[in-house]
């Protein structure tokens, strides 16, 4: 592989409780290389949201970064907001969750599209406006003109969605990063949500990170994926790796609750038993322990590292390379 074109080492982001510090990420390490489509997969609450945030220095202002966000080599972590404003949105964009919160009510779509354009590419008024009419007419919308006219409370989730991708997209980045875009949506609206992201990949080469608690999402657009466990990276392989040969037991777990075609239905959705742990007050051992069908005495005492266990495939486990032994344990 190539110099990645997005890096990130021993991030940690917390957040000082009255209960000492909640660590919302704890040492993650990614790497993004140009084209790719990079998954990071988790429960709510595993620090995926926090992670992006980070890397556009959106994090709260409360909150303590250490590590390093290096884009093409330079240090994003700490840089000045003047120069970090002519990174965002010009190099590495972002997708919000919640178009409905993150677009301006009282703007029209055209308006808060065009915008970018005219900040970051200099555009003038009409070049903008070409810009955002063709950028919508390739989202596959009907009627772009109409609909650059329209007000965020007059068009559906997924067409909110679609303008979220077209301010993303018209300042023309190297990297977009897309925080649970499909959240909320219907299947048949997410799918066409992930057909764009896939098209305009193809179409432009951008890189794109996706945050996503769906492991059917990642599946479908994936090259890679990064798995997440209470601020943690607990696995990390490429997506036929991870689907075929799972090395740790929380992504085993997360695959086990996405209903499959090629088996029996199951009378009942299988789920995760437990919670997540508190993150102000995290266990010595491995965080997923307490849940784990597996664990044993070292798993609630020894916290494991993220090594090696096959190329190109990293898992945080103590028994990453035993799990068939364990289930066969687990089962008798």
């Amino acid at each position: 592989m190539s110099e990645p074109l997005l890096q990130i080492r021993a991030l940690t982001v917390q957040f000082p409780t009255p209960y000492g510090p909640l660590h919302a990420v704890a040492g993650a390490d990614l790497d993004l290389a140009a084209g790719e489509c990079l998954g990071i997969v988790g429960e709510s609450g595993s620090g995926k949201s926090q992670l992006l945030q980070a890397i556009l220095g959106l994090s709260p202002r409360q909150a303590r970064l250490t590590g390093d966000i290096l884009y093409r080599g330079m240090q994003l972590r700490g840089l000045p907001r003047r120069a970090l404003n002519r990174i965002r949105g010009a190099r590495i964009a972002i997708i919000f969750q919640d178009p409905m919160t993150a677009l301006n009510p009282c703007l029209r779509i055209g308006t808060q599209i065009e915008e970018v354009a005219r900040l970051h590419l200099r555009s003038t008024r009409h070049e903008a406006e070409r810009r955002a009419l063709d950028l919508v007419a390739s989202l596959h919308i009907p009627d772009p003109e109409r609909y650059l006219r329209r007000y965020p409370h007059e068009l559906s989730g997924g067409m909110r969605q679609r303008a979220m991708i077209a301010m993303a997209l018209i300042g023309e980045p190297d990297v977009l990063l897309a925080d649970e875009p499909t959240t909320a949506l219907d299947v048949t609206v997410q799918s066409q949500i992930l057909r764009i992201l896939t098209q305009v990949r193809e179409r432009t080469g951008i890189a794109i990170v996706l945050v996503t608690h769906d492991m059917g999402v990642v599946a479908e657009i994936a090259d890679r994926v990064t798995v997440m466990y209470a601020g943690r990276v607990v696995e990390f392989a490429t997506v036929q790796a991870l689907f075929a040969d799972p090395r740790h037991p929380y992504t085993e777990a997360l695959q086990a609750c996405v209903p499959r075609p090629d088996r029996p239905a199951p009378r009942r959705l299988v789920t995760i038993g437990g919670a997540p742990p508190d993150p102000a007050n995290l266990p010595a051992g491995c965080a997923f322990a307490p849940r784990c069908p597996y664990r044993l005495q070292i798993c609630s005492t020894v916290l494991p590292e993220l090594v090696s266990r096959a190329p190109d495939h990293l898992a945080a486990c103590h028994y990453a390379g035993q799990l068939d032994k364990l289930r066969i344990r687990v089962t008798e």
